[in-house]
């Protein structure tokens, strides 16, 4: 089924809304929008973030599962950019001494769903994956 693309909306809890807002406007260029003491809203590459603050509790350790002798963040969420975007934006991260769990490289080389990825993490832990396609049409290929 197909739909058009539509902007989606995620809120995730950080615990330290300060330093995220920084890291989302200033590292990854999000522009900021509605906030108040307890929240902020971010354009993330045309859809809506929100950070929520929650009082940090007991962490656990981060969880992984492999993908192409990886391991992948879970969960973690971003954004399917165009692929000079993608080789634009990681450029940037780097520039910016991000510290990457994955850094950034092509999944899948040759195969069916072969893609650009980079994951790292935000100052509250949470994980992020941007990816891109040369040929958007893989990106629900079997």
């Amino acid at each position: 089924m197909k739909y058009p693309v539509a902007p989606f909306h995620i809120a995730i809890p950080v615990h330290n809304l300060e330093e995220c807002r920084v890291f989302y406007r200033d590292v990854l260029d999000c522009p900021e929008g509605r906030s108040s003491d307890h929240w902020v809203d971010f354009n993330l590459f045309g859809h809506q973030l929100v950070i929520h603050y929650k009082e940090k509790t007991i962490t656990e350790d981060l969880h992984t599962n492999a993908v192409d002798g990886k391991n992948v963040p879970v969960p973690h969420y971003g954004v399917v950019l165009p692929w000079e975007t993608f080789e634009t934006f990681s450029k940037e991260l780097k520039d910016k001494g991000v510290n990457f769990v994955i850094e950034p490289y092509v999944r899948f080389k040759g195969e069916v769903g072969e893609q650009a990825t980079m994951f790292f993490l935000d100052p509250a832990g949470n994980a992020l994956e941007f990816k891109s396609f040369k040929d958007i049409d893989q990106l629900f290929a079997k």
